[in-house]
């Protein structure tokens, strides 16, 4: 995924050892190409999984899902952090701890999106302690439905989530794994960077 560790390269900004921020392409504004290429390089990862809808939370995971699924022919469906008016009934529903804001939210899907019959692939922005992962892995075992794997943009190799989803059997799909945030430097796995 030569293309996304090159935008991180160029546009992320390293904010301590354990944030890097990529609102200029991923979380605030998002580029489209980069999407496009992403989307496909999941639907390329997951071709032969049977995937029959995609699962991710709002909001960051949405442009990334909606691109995967459009490549796979696939509905997306995100889980709300609040509810509304409109979705107050028959959820699929798990608590997740955010360490970047420090609140726990609790996530929801309408328990109509998702049913026995489907297979899954949760996609996420990040990975660093798992804990949307795991929420969303949580919904798609309540449903009864089969989780096909995680695919996640960028993963922080250097934190506990992969290793968590990983050891429950999952299979995670990372398109960037960064091992290192030290000194302001992003280091991938496997390289050094800049």
């Amino acid at each position: 995924m030569n293309l996304l560790q090159q935008k991180i390269i160029t546009e992320g900004q390293v904010l301590s050892d354990s944030i890097l921020k990529v609102d200029s392409f991923l979380n605030h504004q998002i580029d489209p190409q980069l999407m496009k290429y992403i989307g496909e390089e999941f639907a390329g990862l997951f071709a032969e999984a049977g995937i029959t809808k995609i699962l991710t939370i709002e909001s960051s995971g949405i442009a990334p899902s909606v691109m995967a699924g459009l490549s796979l022919g696939v509905p997306v469906v995100f889980a709300r952090k609040r509810k509304s008016l409109t979705l107050v009934d028959q959820l699929y529903s798990s608590k997740v701890y955010s360490f970047t804001k420090n609140e726990t939210n609790e996530i929801s899907i309408a328990n109509s999106y998702i049913t026995s019959d489907d297979v899954v692939l949760v996609i996420d922005d990040f990975l660093a302690n798992g804990q949307a992962a795991l929420g969303l892995i949580d919904i798609v075992e309540q449903a009864g439905a089969t989780a096909a794997g995680v695919g996640i943009v960028i993963e922080k190799g250097f934190q506990n989530g992969g290793n968590l989803i990983r050891e429950r059997g999952i299979r995670v799909e990372s398109l960037a794994i960064i091992d290192s945030l030290s000194d302001g430097i992003v280091t991938f796995k496997g390289e050094n960077s800049r």
